[in-house]
């Protein structure tokens, strides 16, 4: 069985697929990866499931060792990878030799990248995801990785990038003179409509059920002044902080649900916009929720990026939201197709 042996951690490397569904009930919450869309379209890429699991990586990327060949594909935020030396492409399949090792450094741009493995990483789902909720200790390793660790992957048939193999193996006869150890497709996908690298891009909210009980002046600074991304932000939610928010007169409150995108309001007055591992419920002030589409965009601001909030409403969210499913779809079909074609 082909494994991934963790060298060195990096930062903050954890397990992430579509996240745990359906247990709000009893105080679990949804996890997974914090940018979705990245975490689909590398599983895309090497024939997996759009929510299988993979490796999320935060600012700073682990050193991993194959024991097999083995397809991977890393996806969103601009990583520094390299395999023994020679450079690794993002956006598209790479064959890696067996014994090889993956280096993934600092990050250009964005906060988090999205390591997946062609077949999957085989461990036993807990509560039906393979997610690691990091806040509540959680899933089959129920922490960050470690130095040491060993994630057991699914083989991956030999029917995808059929061309890649062909030229590895070919490469690969006793004496042959070229020593590469990676080999990649030579299309990949664009990054651009999927991964933004403006840290100004406004996030679309819309206004919460407790909007309306902040001053005039808090209301007006929610969607017309420039907040910062706290350094003490997680994947639980990010502090923005920034001019202080009131509310026009204190409220009480009983815990009422929350989900991802949730932006609270503690008495301090610097409001947090809940991320992947929201807790289900929470007793401050909504004041607003962030889109669907534009979680992702949230998710790869660094430390001391501006946020600035644009309002929007539910239709148009809705609106966006299916757009972007059918654009997936359609990239879907394309992929597919691709990985079964010549190189």
């Amino acid at each position: 069985m082909n494994r991934l042996h963790v060298l060195s951690p990096g930062l903050l490397t954890t397990m992430q697929d579509g996240g745990r569904h359906g247990f709000a009930a009893i105080g679990v919450g949804h996890a997974g990866a914090m940018d979705a869309v990245s975490l689909r379209l590398a599983n895309l890429l090497v024939d997996n499931a759009q929510d299988a699991a993979a490796l999320e990586i935060t600012l700073r990327g682990p050193r991993l060792r194959v024991d097999a060949d083995t397809l991977i594909a890393i996806t969103g935020a601009d990583i520094d990878a390299r395999c023994d030396g020679e450079i690794v492409p993002l956006w598209r399949p790479v064959l890696m030799r067996a014994g090889s090792e993956l280096q993934l450094g600092g990050m250009r741009h964005g906060t988090r990248a999205y390591l997946a493995v062609a077949g999957g990483i085989d461990l036993p789902a807990v509560l039906g995801s393979r997610s690691t909720d990091v806040n509540a200790a959680l899933g089959p390793i129920p922490r960050p990785l470690a130095a040491g660790d060993e994630l057991p992957c699914v083989a991956a048939p030999r029917s995808l990038c059929g061309n890649l193999w062909e030229a590895f193996e070919a490469l690969s006869f006793e004496g042959h003179a070229d020593n590469r150890n990676i080999f990649s497709t030579n299309w990949s996908l664009d990054p651009a409509p999927w991964f933004d690298v403006d840290a100004t891009r406004p996030i679309r909210a819309i206004a919460g059920t407790h909007f309306d009980r902040l001053d005039l002046d808090s209301q007006r600074a929610l969607f017309g002044t420039e907040f910062r991304l706290g350094v003490d932000s997680n994947r639980v939610g990010c502090r923005l902080e920034g001019v202080p928010l009131q509310l026009a007169a204190p409220i009480e409150l009983v815990s009422e649900g929350t989900a991802p995108g949730t932006v609270q309001l503690p008495p301090g007055g610097v409001p947090i916009a809940l991320t992947a591992e929201a807790p289900p419920t929470g007793g401050y002030p909504r004041i607003a929720q962030v889109i669907a589409i534009d979680l992702p965009h949230l998710a790869q601001r660094r430390p001391g990026d501006v946020v600035r909030f644009a309002q929007t409403d539910l239709a148009d969210a809705q609106m966006r939201y299916l757009e972007r499913e059918r654009a997936l779809a359609k990239l879907d079909t394309w992929i597919r197709a691709r990985l079964r074609r010549p190189w």
